[in-house]
């Protein structure tokens, strides 16, 4: 559902991944085709923490691996290329603290400067310590991973990331013209950024079950 979640809501297309935490040794990652195309009995690959790659599992897992390895309050990640996202990495630029959405990543996601798939383990070790505790990394000129407690909440804050996203650029007429976007303060931040409640459970609503057309 998180997969083809994804593809539905224009966050990625024929690539990306998402994953959940199946226990403290594994997690589970969706199958190697478009997320959007994922079916809801489609099988996904099983992959170890420790140990290689299984077969069927893509290269750039290995970010969730150490991601997994080194944040046992992750239980899921989306590895996504959202338009807004790469748009705006393409500037040297990760989304500010402009509204609410966005205030779950203040002050902002830390940029990998890498243009290149990160396919072995050294980029992966290096990508997830640049993460560190952050909700998400962006990619330069390729997309982004988002990391939640649960695999629903980490498809949330994908969707709020693009959000953020199109603020920046939204804004970039008023910027060049000399006008300074407001950032939220550290203290809205924290009154803002709040995890209480059905939040994440009406995110993931609106992301599967939004449109009567589409099904899950």
């Amino acid at each position: 559902m998180a997969a083809r979640a994804m593809g539905r809501h224009g966050l990625a297309h024929a690539y990306g991944h998402v994953s959940a935490r199946l226990n403290a040794e594994s997690f589970l990652v969706s199958p190697a085709q478009p997320l959007g195309t994922v079916g809801l009995d489609e099988p996904g690959v099983q992959v170890p923490l420790d140990g290689d790659l299984p077969p069927g599992a893509l290269p750039e897992v290995r970010i969730h691996r150490e991601i997994y390895r080194r944040r046992p309050s992750v239980g899921g990640i989306c590895r996504v290329q959202s338009p807004a996202v790469m748009a705006l990495s393409a500037l040297g630029e990760t989304p500010r603290a402009l509204h609410g959405l966005g205030t779950y990543f203040a002050p902002a996601p830390p940029l990998w400067p890498g243009v290149a798939l990160v396919r072995d383990d050294a980029q992966a070790v290096a990508v997830a310590e640049m993460m560190g505790d952050a909700a998400a990394i962006v990619l330069s000129g390729n997309g982004a991973v988002i990391a939640g407690e649960t695999l629903e909440e980490a498809a949330s804050l994908a969707f709020f990331l693009e959000d953020a996203a199109k603020i920046e650029l939204a804004l970039l007429p008023a910027r060049a013209a000399g006008r300074t976007p407001r950032e939220y303060t550290a203290d809205e931040v924290a009154k803002r950024a709040v995890r209480a409640g059905a939040l994440f459970e009406r995110m993931w609503q609106f992301l599967c079950f939004g449109d009567p057309e589409w099904q899950a």
